[in-house]
């Protein structure tokens, strides 16, 4: 009975160990594969002008993104189209603001229909991308990748006529100050999500030779 009692305990501590072991190990791997991910993004932001913004805002999101370069530009695209988004219900608040001077609502309300542009090319991009995942190469790819391209950079080219809207001297008050404030940052991370757009479309292309 000692012997047999001897020979358990020795079992479980040895499964012990075997299960402490194989959990380390696979610590170990998503520590290691975590790492390799925001590694990545952050290389990858380097393309972009708003490089110490774009790990920020995309860093979060290095379990889903990995290192594909497919999945960076819809987390960039994601976290522009939630931002632009956000302005617009915020912007769209101003219009009941009290005091506002005729100038400022008008400017207002043009930096609405400007951001809902905004929102609708954005959206466009990103189910345009979701679309391109059986698009490997090739004129299609192209032609996905150029309407990716267009939308997003009209997209951008919104956001500043927004903020444009607000430039002059008789504009200066709390409202412009608060919208630009504000417009400033969805411009940034949609610049951000262009440059890795373009990033993508220009390495799928430089590999598609190599691709089986």
């Amino acid at each position: 009975m000692a012997n047999l009692s001897l020979h358990s305990l020795f079992l479980v501590v040895l499964s012990f160990h075997f299960m402490s072991s194989n959990t380390a190990e696979s610590s170990l791997v998503t520590t290691s594969s975590y790492n390799g991910a925001t590694n990545f993004i952050r290389i990858s932001c380097r393309a972009t002008l708003y490089p110490a913004l774009c790990y920020q805002s995309l860093s979060i999101y290095a379990a889903k993104i990995q290192q594909n370069e497919r999945q960076l530009a819809k987390a960039a695209l994601s976290v522009s189209l939630a931002k632009a988004r956000f302005t617009t219900m915020f912007v769209s608040k101003l219009t009941k603001v009290s005091g506002i001077r005729t100038r400022e609502f008008l400017a207002v309300q043009d930096c609405i229909d400007n951001l809902g542009d905004t929102v609708d090319q954005l959206s466009r991009s990103l189910e345009e991308l979701n679309h391109m995942n059986r698009v490997h190469g090739g004129q299609d790819f192209m032609w996905h990748m150029s309407n990716v391209q267009t939308w997003v950079s009209a997209a951008l080219t919104n956001e500043n006529t927004c903020s444009d809207g607000f430039s002059g001297n008789f504009m200066a008050g709390n409202v412009k100050a608060v919208v630009k404030r504000r417009i400033v940052t969805v411009a940034q991370v949609t610049s951000n999500a262009l440059a890795l757009v373009n990033r993508f479309a220009e390495r799928h292309q430089a590999a598609a030779p190599n691709m089986p």
